[in-house]
């Protein structure tokens, strides 16, 4: 019971921590996207409102500047009136103001019935001439030249006359309280002299852009002297706005900028503009209040849905991992379960597997120490052998029955020579002294061997070997595969047949590849040839005992290389030894 509980709970932890990782990675991913998408929507709405702001406000500095085209164009035909330059040109200043009357009723009159906002703007409230030093001359009758307190009249004369038309905002108080006017000033010249005599002085009602909706539209002033005409705001909040201009001018750029201000808790974006940048009058400003609480409460409405989009995806989210959770841990139950039974599986296999290695152990030791044991015997025999064959009183039969011995004599040493060698590899004993082997010189010398075996058949040696192409090795191992290889391509060949052996470099590998002609070997024997003491079923019947080919593929293997069979059909058999490239010594090089 308690080992069932183990895994349960152990499920039960991995489910639970699934189920944590899978949420937290939702809700990283909800984030990161609601993240994204209020900024996306931030940046557009800002995008937006910038666009609408620069809307509303070009179409306002274009009426201004029509409205100021119309004025200059008005004042500057006044100024070049005949009867006003007549008698400025006369010295009869009492005749100035009553001319002037005449010319200027037609501007002077109905400024307050005109129904048009704008139009009700082009109608001035006073005019008065300076003289040639920039001082007014003062009206016989200041009715009909539109009445002006004495400090607003304070506010007119200049330093010297201006030599073109210039703008400028007085601070007037009047029956309906303190007013902002407007002021153009148009210099007049001698028509005979064409010096500078005097100045016109133009006031006229500054315009104001009221929204005409109720829905907060762009409103616009003027600032001057640090007060502020926007009869549209309260007094307490032009108050306000004035201060934060001014202030605004120690921060921004003083001819024009635009700041984020917060009055009577509404957001708003002030834009000021300087009106009379080369002027002697003092510096005025146009001042835009564009209200932002429309667009920040679209902007919140914006959010909110996003945030309520984000909500309930991530509900979903949290409800799907947790299914995907519970489903994912199922197998992993399973998995656990199989895991425990595997264990005991393992366990079990590992003790066979420690039994396996301590027989296999034992067997290679056994191979070692009966070959050890076989070899003086074996030794033994063959002296006798061979001295019994040195002896000349045995008849024919007798030497020949002596030389068959002798030859299979021979044949068990080379086995028993084999089976030590395999014995050692098996047992993790042989060592490799790997250095430079010159592979070209083996496979000469071994094919010289073959051609002087008196009982070697009539075949044709085709050799293409680099004259010097070395491997890394130990020589007489790399030799031992060579004549292994060689020995076979010459005993199973037919007669008249070819041998080809072919030699190249290629990539750090040198390939050796030993061909010949002869019965193929069968497909089904094809994947078996390098078992142990397993020979291919054929005819032949050519001497082995199937050690050759495995012990020549294990030294391949030993040497950090490989050998293969390539293919065996038509009358041809191909194997492919492959060892690692190396270069020659230095002196033998040189």
């Amino acid at each position: 019971m308690s080992a069932e509980s183990g895994p349960k709970s152990k499920v039960a932890a991995f489910r639970i921590r699934l189920s944590v990782a899978m949420m937290l990675v939702i809700a990283a991913i909800t984030a990161l996207g609601l993240y994204l998408a209020q900024r996306n929507v931030a940046r557009n709405a800002e995008h937006a409102l910038w666009q609408d702001f620069r809307t509303k406000l070009s179409a306002l500095d274009n009426l201004l500047a029509l409205r100021q085209a119309a004025i200059s164009e008005r004042c500057r035909t006044l100024a070049a009136n005949s009867r006003i330059h007549a008698a400025l040109e006369d010295n009869a200043l009492d005749l100035l103001y009553p001319s002037a009357k005449d010319e200027l009723r037609d501007l002077m009159e109905n400024q307050e019935a005109a129904a048009d906002q704008v139009a009700g703007t082009l109608h001035a409230k006073f005019y008065r001439f300076l003289d040639n030093h920039g001082a007014v001359l003062p009206p016989p009758n200041s009715q009909d030249t539109g009445a002006l307190t004495e400090k607003a009249e304070a506010q007119l004369p200049l330093q010297k006359l201006p030599e073109n038309q210039q703008l400028g905002y007085i601070v007037n108080n009047d029956s309906s309280g303190e007013t902002i006017d407007e002021v153009t000033v148009v210099p007049i010249f001698s028509t005979e002299t064409g010096e500078l005599i005097s100045a016109l002085v133009l006031g006229f009602k500054p315009l104001e852009i009221v929204p005409q909706t109720g829905d907060g539209g762009m409103k616009s002033g003027v600032w001057v002297n640090g007060r502020l005409y926007l009869p549209s705001l309260e007094k307490s909040a032009q108050g306000f706005l004035a201060r934060e201009i001014t202030s605004a001018f120690g921060k921004f750029n003083q001819v024009e900028n635009n700041f984020p201000v917060t009055m009577n808790g509404s957001q708003h974006l002030v834009f000021y503009k300087r009106l009379n940048p080369d002027s002697q009058l003092p510096p005025a400003y146009e001042v835009c209040l564009y209200p932002l609480q429309n667009s920040v409460a679209q902007l919140h409405r914006l959010r909110w849905q996003i945030g309520g989009a984000g909500g309930l995806l991530l509900l979903g989210g949290f409800v799907a991992s947790h299914f995907v959770a519970l489903r994912f841990s199922r197998p992993v139950e399973q998995l656990t379960v199989d895991s425990e039974t595997n264990r005991v599986q393992r366990r079990e296999a590992e003790a066979a597997l420690a039994s396996t290695t301590q027989q296999l152990e034992r067997s290679a030791r056994y191979s070692a120490d009966a070959s050890h044991q076989l070899k003086s015997p074996l030794t033994v025999l063959r002296a006798g052998l061979e001295a019994l064959l040195a002896r000349e009183d045995f008849n024919p039969e007798t030497y020949e029955e002596l030389s068959t011995l002798l030859h299979h004599t021979h044949r068990l040493s080379g086995v028993i020579e084999d089976l030590l060698l395999l014995a050692r590899m098996d047992a993790g004993h042989l060592r490799i002294d790997s250095v430079p082997v010159n592979l070209s010189q083996l496979v000469e010398e071994w094919i010289d061997d073959l051609e002087a075996l008196p009982d070697s058949p009539e075949v044709k040696i085709e050799k293409e070997i680099p004259s010097e192409i070395f491997v890394t090795g130990e020589k007489r191992y790399i030799s031992l595969i060579v004549q292994n290889l060689l020995e076979n391509a010459r005993k199973y060949n037919r007669c008249a047949g070819r041998i080809r052996v072919r030699a190249i470099s290629q990539d750090g590998t040198v390939q050796l590849k030993i061909g010949n002609t002869g019965q193929p070997i069968a497909r089904d024997d094809q994947g078996h040839i390098f078992q142990r003491f397993r020979r291919a079923s054929t005819n032949s019947r050519v001497a082995g005992h199937g050690l050759g080919l495995d012990l020549a593929r294990e030294l391949a293997r030993l040497h950090g290389g490989d050998l293969k069979l390539v293919r065996s059909d038509n009358d041809w058999t191909e194997f492919e030894l492959d060892l690692p490239g190396a270069q020659p010594f230095p002196e033998r090089a040189s």
